[in-house]
This record gives C-alpha cells, structure tokens and sequence, in this order.
C-alpha cells in the first residue's frame, strides 16, 4: 500500500459519562490512511473509514482515548513491535506466520475475494461460471498470483492493472467481465457505482483482527472484551453497513462473539471463558 507523505493524528474523545479514572486512559494506535474504506484522506483533513469509526467506537466503550496516527502500511507493525503504538487498528489478516510474533484479537471482518460484475451481469455462483471470461485483477497483487495459478483450472483470461481502481474501470469498459479483489474493497467500489453489482465470493477462511505486541495480553483481553461489546450492540453491523453497504451474515466474524481470546486453532489464542461486561 503507497503511502505519499500523508501523516496524521487525531484524538477520539472518551465518553464523558464514565469515571475519570477510566476517561484518562489513552492509547496510542495506528493504521495505514491510504487504504479504501477502511481508512482514507478527507478533504478538510484527517483521515475517515470503517477502521476510523472502529477505533472510535472501541473508544466510547471503553471510555478511553484513542490517538489514532496515519502512517505507512510498511511501518506499522514494526511501530508497534518498538512501543510506538499500544495497538494497532488497521486491517490485519491473521496468518500463522504472523501469530509466531504478534498477538491478535479473535477476528472482526472476514478477508475473502469478491467478484465485481456489470449490474446486468448474469448471475455467478461458482469459479466455474468464470470459464471463457476475462478477469482484471490489480498488478503484482494477491488477487492477480491467485488468478493467474487458477487460469488452467477454471479457463478464465487473466489481465493485470496498475491499480485496483482501474481494473474496475475495465469491467466498466466492457475490457473485463470481472474484477476480483479484496471482500471490503469490492463492497465499496459497488457503493460508489451503481452500475456494478457484487458477484462471487471466494471464502479463504482468514479474518482481519486487532494486533497486539506479544507481551500485551492483558491489554489484548481489555481490547477484544470491547470490541466483542461492540459486536453485540450491533455496532460492527452498523459500520458495515455504512462503508460497505453489507450486512454481515450470521456466523461471519462481524457478527460473531468467539469464546477465549485470539483466533481459535491458531498460536496465541486462549480458551479461558470470560462474561462481558460492557458500557
């Protein structure tokens, strides 16, 4: 993810109703500005998106508050290995490399690939309704290795693009019959476009979670408590909603309250049961 000398930091305000004690709490965390919807540039300053609202509402539960920084991609996870960051609240897909040095949170979005389609498309319900078709895919993505290693299988045509935005274009040019991408990005550039319509959705069982450093799991155990408030109080569902335009599916992670901490089967994760106890 490119990110051209956009640095920014803003304060989340506590919920004034809380105790003092509790309202002086601040945490320091970051996330990548350059990444549509999760968190982007707004035109008057700072930074807007699904992530943004997210900190903001672990915020408000809490009654704690966030420093939220924009930075670039490369330098967060490094960031808050250093102490730099308490957090992060930037999308972070769980993987098991990742877990050997990283703590997460259990998973709040699903992280699968998405099809986008004309509006008048017909209709898709497998990879195999993709024989024959051209599909444009960002360049060098994860998105265009998975294409391209599928063409014998599935017989689709596979084009690369510089940009994800231009690969949609291409779909809309009639260049394309698909783009596919990321699950939440697909979702957004259908927001924005009335003429497209979401098509397959390709399930890679993985999720974005919160990252904690290894040595936090106190503070992991306070974050994911809030955030597991924030799923059952509908309020995931409502940010997905308003960034995406989808509604989480029952049993997706949006909607669903793990038991322990972390993600189950995965290095980190702890079963010990635990009541919420939210604001």
């Amino acid at each position: 993810m490119n990110f051209k000398g956009f640095r920014t930091a803003l304060a989340i305000s506590a919920c004034l109703a809380l105790t003092p004690a509790a309202a002086e709490e601040v945490y320091n965390v970051a996330l990548d500005g350059t990444f549509a919807p999760h968190a982007m540039p707004k035109l008057d300053g700072g930074v807007e998106g699904f992530n943004v609202d997210l900190a903001e509402a672990l915020g408000k539960e809490l009654g704690a508050t966030m420093n939220v920084t924009a930075a670039q991609w490369s330098g967060l996870l490094p960031g808050m290995q250093a102490g730099t960051y308490d957090f992060l609240v930037a999308p972070t897909t769980v993987t098991e490399e990742r877990t050997k040095s990283i703590l997460f949170s259990e998973g709040y979005l699903n992280t699968d690939f998405q099809f986008v389609v004309k509006a008048e498309a017909e209709d898709i319900d497998s990879l195999d309704g993709f024989k024959g078709k051209t599909i444009a895919v960002n360049k060098g993505s994860a998105y265009d290795k998975w294409a391209r290693d599928l063409t014998d299988e599935v017989g689709w045509v596979v084009e690369s693009y510089g940009t994800n935005s231009d690969a949609v274009q291409a779909v809309l040019s009639g260049r394309a019959f698909a783009n596919v991408a990321g699950n939440t990005v697909s979702a957004w550039a259908v927001k924005k476009t009335p003429a497209l319509k979401l098509s397959y959705l390709h399930s890679t069982g993985k999720v974005f979670a919160i990252p904690f450093p290894k040595d936090k799991p106190e503070l992991r155990a306070k974050i994911e408590g809030a955030l597991e408030c924030l799923k059952s109080k509908g309020v995931l569902a409502e940010l997905s909603e308003k960034w995406f335009g989808v509604t989480p599916a029952e049993g997706s992670a949006a909607a669903t309250i793990y038991p322990g901490y972390g993600v189950p089967d995965l290095e980190g994760y702890v079963s010990e049961p635990h009541e919420l106890s939210c604001s």
